[in-house]
């Protein structure tokens, strides 16, 4: 079991930036790949940015230059940092962890960037 927990969202005016904190527990030495996913009303969830355990990234062409995705192994983290933020970015961002083909979810966080 892998247990996530995000922070870091909010209100950002266009052009500005956010820094998202996922925060795992549990069994994280079997995490595969962690990643960032997002949502809108009425739409799927989209894979934004995932990092491998050796660290591969990849990303949504759409954010490709503005957002970046780390991993700090000590403290058991994954962060997005969001820059250059548009109003199209605005969703629910949600943490996700891979364990073979298991995925597990953090709640989500409402990232809302106004124009």
């Amino acid at each position: 079991q892998v247990q996530l927990v995000e922070s870091g969202g909010g209100l950002v005016q266009a052009g500005g930036s956010l820094r998202l904190s996922c925060a795992a527990s549990g069994s994280i030495s079997r995490i595969n790949v962690m990643a960032w996913y997002r949502q809108t009303p009425g739409k799927q969830r989209e894979l934004v940015a995932s990092i491998t355990s050796i660290g591969s990234t990849n990303y949504l062409d759409f954010v490709k230059g503005r957002f970046a995705i780390s991993r700090d192994y000590a403290k058991s983290t994954v962060y997005l940092q969001m820059n250059s933020l548009k109003p199209e970015d605005t969703a629910v961002y949600y943490c996700n962890a891979r364990v073979f083909r298991t995925d597990y979810w953090g709640k989500g966080t409402l990232v809302t960037v106004s124009s």
